[in-house]
């Protein structure tokens, strides 16, 4: 009985109180009443496209909508060829055709909320990787109608940790609000990630951990993801986010 206790005491603390409270932050804030009166438009975070001749790779999130967001982002992926003067993007969504390409700004706002790069690659290593990222969206098991769960997924952001998973070249993690991201078919699954600096177990989404160079030391319930990210010190806070422990460079 005691370690039942405190089990629970661990999950109320460490999963529960912050996703509340970050629930509570998230209701007092402005949002719009629907998708139809939401902003969509280019948020500027990304330059013009034009503006470099270098090849660029991008991994974005937004907060999506509704009382959704106070749990979670959207997660999508951006690709500049060399010489191109134009974004490609690539999102999931779970209307119509599941993996749409370019249907939005490439860094459009996400149900008006601005997004943010997680990740960025560019240059000659881009230029190397692109094909790669290509292949893997290609790849993506879950990109039929019909191949859309909101929870625990495949979701948007099981798309894009399918393609990072798959390129760790890219040396990204999504956020630890992404969603989703831990999906993996079947009820049991332990991947080691191609180049062994990450190890994942998870039970259906729902429990899990993940361990490694890029991952940090992280525990899953429910979705929710609470950890330490030791190569860029912070906190993974449930439904907040990263918190940061040493200011950007």
């Amino acid at each position: 009985m005691r370690r039942i206790r405190l089990m629970i005491v661990f999950v109320l603390a460490v999963f529960v109180a912050p996703t509340f409270a970050t629930a509570g932050w998230w209701s007092m804030l402005d949002r719009p009443g629907s998708w139809r009166s939401a902003d969509w438009s280019s948020s500027g975070v990304l330059p013009a496209a034009p503006a470099t001749e270098e090849a660029a790779i991008y991994v974005m999130a937004a907060r999506t909508g509704g009382m959704k967001g106070a749990l979670a982002v959207h997660s999508w992926l951006v690709v500049k060829r060399p010489g191109s003067a134009a974004y490609e993007r690539y999102d999931k969504v779970g209307w119509g055709s599941p993996i749409r390409r370019n249907a939005y700004a490439a860094d459009g706002r996400w149900y008006s909320n601005v997004p943010w790069v997680v990740r960025s690659v560019g240059g000659a290593e881009a230029e190397r990787l692109i094909p790669k990222v290509e292949r893997a969206i290609a790849e993506y098991p879950y990109s039929h109608p019909g191949d859309y769960r909101l929870w625990p997924g495949p979701n948007s952001n099981s798309f894009v940790a399918h393609v990072l998973r798959e390129t760790p070249e890219l040396g990204a993690t999504l956020p630890p609000n992404a969603t989703g991201r831990d999906f993996a078919p079947g009820f049991a699954s332990f991947d080691i990630a191609p180049d062994g600096q990450d190890v994942h177990a998870t039970l259906g989404g729902l429990v899990g951990f993940a361990v490694g160079a890029r991952s940090g030391f992280e525990i899953h319930f429910l979705g929710l993801v609470a950890g330490v990210d030791f190569a860029r010190p912070a906190l993974k806070i449930p439904a907040y986010g990263r918190v940061n422990l040493l200011p950007d460079n």
